[in-house]
């Protein structure tokens, strides 16, 4: 096999959380362009429909899966599905997530909780039941979390966001030594990267300012996350687990100025 191929993932099945838009739809797109057919799942249809269709551009086929990760017995059934459809499961992105920055003062306890759910407890769930899935239907697989810089570096008003890709990542390093050798588990430490969530809080100073403070002088783009999905969930990294690669522009604190409780910025 050239090396190249090594990237290919012929016959190979995806399923994607948080599919319809940024990151996941890059990660669909790419992995589709590689060989692969998708399920993608998310909780609006017309996202998911138009994703959809770009993976059947390129000569694949996508699974669509309205869905709400946040409601567990939904989340417990993508596993089945993507198997009554495509009969095996090979990799699995645990995608959605999220949430802004904000001040520790104004978030409670109880949403503190729902942002570390949205994060890790989903992904600890789906990845427990998908990668015996995997096993069964395929031999082994891959497992991919995303995660965020503001995981590894602390920052202002990152308290609770911080520290629930904490966990995802540690979480990563985990299950990459329980499930191995079978199924691989790593994950990605994103930066700033333009999509829908980030556009909500970007001004054209705080993109200047943000720009300024990431070594490789922009912020990140769909792609830059996709093709290190495309590398941590191929046989390009066979021999890669319990990995967390940064794909973040060379960022060593957080490029997003936010003030400190009693006055200062971070």
């Amino acid at each position: 096999m050239a090396l190249l191929d090594k990237f290919r993932l012929d016959g190979k099945v995806a399923l994607i959380t948080g599919g319809g838009k940024g990151i996941g739809a890059g990660c669909a797109r790419a992995f589709a362009e590689a060989g692969a057919k998708v399920a993608i799942a998310a909780r609006t249809r017309a996202d998911l429909e138009r994703v959809a269709a770009e993976v059947a551009a390129l000569g694949s086929e996508a699974l669509v899966i309205e869905a709400d990760v946040l409601d567990f017995p939904q989340l417990r059934e993508l596993g089945p599905q993507v198997l009554a459809h495509f009969g095996r499961l090979d990799i699995l992105v645990n995608n959605a997530g999220g949430g802004p920055p904000r001040p520790t003062a104004d978030i409670g306890v109880e949403e503190f909780e729902g942002i570390f759910r949205f994060n890790v407890s989903t992904a600890y769930e789906l990845s427990r039941l998908c990668a015996p899935l995997m096993v069964e239907s395929s031999g082994g697989g891959s497992i991919l979390n995303i995660s965020s810089i503001a995981g590894h570096k602390p920052a202002p008003c990152f308290a609770s966001y911080g520290t629930a890709k904490a966990a995802l990542s540690f979480l990563t390093r985990e299950l990459a030594q329980e499930y191995a050798p079978r199924v691989r588990v790593n994950a990605i430490a994103v930066g700033s990267t333009k999509t829908d969530a980030l556009n909500t809080v970007l001004t054209e100073g705080i993109e200047q300012t943000m720009v300024e403070l990431t070594p490789m002088a922009r912020l990140g783009e769909v792609e830059d996350v996709a093709l290190g999905a495309l590398y941590l969930v191929s046989p390009a990294a066979g021999y890669v687990t319990g990995d967390i690669l940064g794909v973040n522009g060379g960022l060593e604190r957080l490029n997003m100025q936010m003030p400190r409780a009693w006055g200062g910025m971070g």
